[in-house]
């Protein structure tokens, strides 16, 4: 395995969590607590455990994201959407901020441009969420999916090794000094320069060959 793709079936990618089933647990002794508390720490484990992952992860968006499912967009590596797809954080209109899903989306988008999603809840279209950066590119709903296998074949033919530096790199400098991301990134640029990929991957390019990857 090289890339993830998540995609979905129908006109929603990914409504958020089921207010129904949040709400039924507000009948619980203790009005719920417990399980929202479990609920909100399992979704941001998930997020985590998509940022961390060593393989690159795209998101394949037909349909409406909303609220946690906007906040998997913000997550994954890379977002490719239909032209009919549209992206909210309205929590907001049932009194609840999105206080989760503004974690990803802050960190993905500017600042200014997350909080009005976040306090107006109001949905954006494809174009603008691309506009946003929140997404990579929009193109036809009938051509998304090739899109999609495309890019993925595209990032697929890269090492394996590589994309795994590179991505924990990307990761664990976003909370980092300059200073600190900077040594950080210089000594994982010398781990991939003594790798056998980059080896061969160097000679490859000498040559005018494909190279051929190990993962080493």
């Amino acid at each position: 395995m090289r890339v993830v793709i998540l995609r979905a079936r129908g006109k929603i990618f990914s409504a958020g969590h089921d207010l129904k089933e949040l709400t039924s647990r507000r009948f619980d002794k203790d009005g719920g607590q417990a399980f929202f508390t479990e609920t909100f720490s399992t979704c941001a484990k998930l997020m985590q455990s998509i940022a961390n992952h060593p393989k690159p992860v795209i998101a394949e968006i037909d349909g409406i994201a909303t609220a946690a499912g906007c906040q998997l967009v913000a997550t994954c590596d890379l977002a490719v959407a239909s032209e009919r797809s549209k992206f909210g954080v309205n929590g907001i209109d049932v009194g609840l901020f999105c206080t989760t899903p503004a974690v990803a989306l802050t960190r993905t988008i500017s600042r200014k441009r997350a909080m009005e999603m976040l306090l107006t809840g109001r949905m954006i279209d494809a174009r603008t969420a691309e506009e946003f950066g929140l997404v990579n590119r929009v193109v036809p709903e009938k051509s998304l999916t090739e899109v999609v296998g495309e890019l993925a074949q595209t990032i697929a033919a890269k090492s394996a090794l590589a994309m795994r530096l590179g991505k924990e790199a990307v990761q664990k400098q976003a909370t980092m000094s300059v200073a600190a991301a900077y040594e950080n990134a210089s000594r994982v640029m010398v781990e991939n320069m003594l790798a056998d990929d980059a080896r061969e991957g160097i000679a490859a390019f000498f040559e005018h060959r494909h190279p051929c990857w190990r993962g080493k």
